[in-house]
């Protein structure tokens, strides 16, 4: 005859069992589902966005392009736009899906809540530019309509974000696009940049990379096949690739203004060489720019690189006395003028 404690253990031990896995709400199978919906309400929502962005910039929106975005296979691709169009959000037209009336708010309202919250962690964080867009890309799921009308309450109504796309209005409507691509601006010409676009991640990192900011000026100074070459503030010239350019927006400047060649950024200064702060770059915002002030790196204030570390970033640089690690990122902020000074003269 079975013992009667064991067979009461092992009831016990399976009734534990079942409960973690079917507890309401806690359960792993619950947490399980509401995960999978989750991501599958994700993948919705980024397909959504992907429809209306190919629109608004006049390219091709096919199975491919949005199996590329989301990378998923064409075959899920093609079950997420049946998934819509059942939803009533799209419809197919004979060159690619199109938003309805109501899936286009739908798709509105997360570039809404994506830029604004981008928007936040430039102005309210110490995140460094880099994270913003990835950081945004999983909010952008996450805030209600009501928490993104907060936020922008919050942030007193910005027009902007960072990379410098316009914020729709609580209404969905969406100010045009700023500037045109920098591969069509002819040589010879000054621009300033209005917009730096944001995906992939990896152009716009080195974008950032190349000190490139809103507001900076470049003189375009030839144009070829594989791509522009342009001239910074302070004279340093460099080619940025056709494929980079095209994420550059700019305005022309008026016909004989040129790049300011007065200054440059603290990055470009040589180690030994002796440069005055011009201004903190507006791209520099929130903890990064107070920890900068409050280094003492204000107008007129003398810098010299002093040592480089062996990868190059970060650099040692002497300020008011004392020597600073600065990342490339942070000294790109710093616009800077030569001065001919030695480090023996800063000293």
């Amino acid at each position: 005859m079975p013992d009667p404690r064991f067979a009461l253990l092992v009831f016990a031990a399976l009734s534990l069992i079942l409960a973690a896995l079917l507890w309401p709400e806690r359960g792993v199978l619950p947490r399980l589902l509401r995960l999978w919906r989750l991501g599958e309400r994700v993948r919705l929502e980024d397909a959504l966005k992907h429809v209306l962005t190919c629109r608004q910039s006049g390219q091709a929106c096919s199975l491919d392009s949005l199996a590329g975005r989301l990378e998923v296979s064409t075959a899920r691709a093609a079950a997420l736009l049946s998934r819509l169009a059942a939803m009533g959000l799209v419809r197919m037209a004979p060159d690619g899906p199109v938003l309805t009336s109501e899936g286009a708010q739908s798709a509105v309202r997360i570039v809404r809540t994506h830029r604004l919250w981008e928007r936040y962690l430039a102005d309210r964080t110490g995140i460094p530019p880099a994270e913003w867009h990835e950081r945004a890309e999983r909010m952008e799921h996450a805030l209600s309509a009501e928490q993104t009308d907060a936020l922008e309450l919050r942030l007193g109504y910005p027009s902007w974000d960072p990379p410098g796309d316009p914020i729709p209005d609580a209404s969905g409507e969406i100010p045009p696009a700023p500037g045109i691509e920098l591969t069509t601006v002819e040589p010879g010409r000054t621009v300033e940049i209005v917009h730096l676009e944001d995906e992939p991640r990896e152009i716009y990192d080195a974008l950032l990379g190349e000190g490139l900011v809103l507001g900076g000026r470049l003189d375009v100074v030839a144009r070829a096949d594989r791509g522009i070459r342009v001239r910074g503030a302070g004279g340093r010239e460099w080619t940025l690739d056709a494929v980079a350019a095209r994420n550059v927006s700019v305005r022309p400047l008026p016909a004989g203004e040129r790049a300011a060649a007065s200054w440059t950024t603290l990055r470009d200064a040589r180690p030994g060489e002796t440069v005055r702060v011009v201004e903190i770059s507006r791209a520099c915002q929130a903890t990064q720019r107070r920890r900068l002030l409050d280094l003492g790196v204000v107008r007129g204030t003398r810098i010299t690189p002093e040592l480089v570390s062996a990868t190059g970033d970060p650099v040692a640089y002497l300020i008011r006395g004392a020597l600073i690690a600065l990342r490339r990122q942070q000294a790109s902020w710093i616009r800077v003028e030569r001065t001919g000074e030695s480090v023996e003269a800063a000293r």
